[in-house]
């Protein structure tokens, strides 16, 4: 009788199983939605780094916002101040919406941060506000100050987030959450190491759409600052599709790049026919992530 009830309940709960797995074919998904916020140092940082990506946890329920730390407000060779932070907030909005997130845009001045205690606090609360489960920054070794200083003060809220007398007005995460770089090309004093590359061939041109959208950047200030402003196309809708294949190809060679990475994650197979991803490196000051929990935060290496 006794064998018979456990084989009874036992039975129930592999049915119970099946269920979930047919209403729900991706594990992720029946859970609680995952929590991941990006910092970058203006507006258009994270969605140059991480709006492939963004997309993609969008699209499952998850729930991503992007922080600019910064407004940006020198970030342009014709206007400054006010009229241009009220300008570039207005763009990462838009870039927002077409990729499915939120997003936010810190009143601190372009060219001007510094890792203060006082900005280390602001991050802290607004990484428990959001109860992370994945923060993501640049690496702090870049060309730009402001890049560079964002990745310090990111990475010094890491644990702390998790102490309850630093910032004692906002609730203490009860975990570290997993803390990621975003990719870059610099070389010293070590270049960055790709733990994870995501294939982001399905979202690839609501990405180049986002940007497409921050014209301010990628049209104006960019071209003018690199002497390059007289092959952008004057018609706006001209300059967005100019845009998007000037970065089309950078998305593209970050999957030429890493072909191994792409291949621990997709398979041999499946990687190869990747054509356009993003890559991140481990933080170790986070929470050190086993490749099974790496699956479940980035929970589309299945499929493309």
């Amino acid at each position: 009788m006794i064998w018979s009830s456990t084989l009874r309940i036992a039975t129930a709960a592999i049915l119970t199983v099946l269920c979930m797995l047919i209403l729900h074919p991706n594990p992720a998904a029946a859970a609680e939605p995952l929590r991941i916020i990006v910092f970058g140092a203006h507006p258009d940082d994270c969605e140059l780094k991480a709006g492939g990506v963004a997309a993609k946890w969008a699209d499952q329920g998850h729930k991503v916002k992007f922080v600019s730390v910064t407004n940006g407000d020198i970030g342009h060779h014709e206007m400054a101040g006010g009229p241009l932070a009220k300008r570039r907030t207005k763009e990462v909005q838009t870039a927002a919406k077409i990729l499915g997130i939120e997003t936010q845009v810190l009143d601190h001045h372009d060219g001007e941060l510094m890792p203060t205690l006082e900005i280390r606090k602001e991050l802290i609360r607004l990484i428990r506000e959001w109860k992370a489960d994945v923060v993501i920054s640049p690496r702090p070794n870049d060309y730009h100050p402001d890049h560079r200083y964002t990745g310090i003060l990111v990475q010094d809220g890491a644990y702390m987030v998790t102490v309850p007398f630093i910032c004692p007005d906002t609730e203490p995460l009860r975990k570290n959450p997993v803390y990621l770089y975003l990719w870059d090309h610099f070389q010293k004093p070590n270049p960055f190491e790709a733990d994870i590359v995501v294939s982001i061939d399905d979202t690839i041109e609501r990405k180049l759409k986002a940007l497409g959208e921050m014209p301010s950047q990628f049209a104006e200030w960019a071209p003018w600052h690199g002497d390059y402003l007289d092959e952008v196309p004057t018609d706006p809708e001209e300059a967005k599709k100019w845009i998007a294949e000037r970065f089309r190809g950078r998305m593209k060679g970050v999957a030429q790049k890493y072909p191994e990475e792409l291949a621990k994650w997709y398979g041999t197979e499946k990687a190869a026919s990747v054509e356009f991803a993003e890559a991140f490196e481990i933080c170790e000051y986070g929470r050190r992530p086993s490749d099974e929990e790496l699956r479940m935060l980035f929970p589309f290496f299945s499929g493309k």
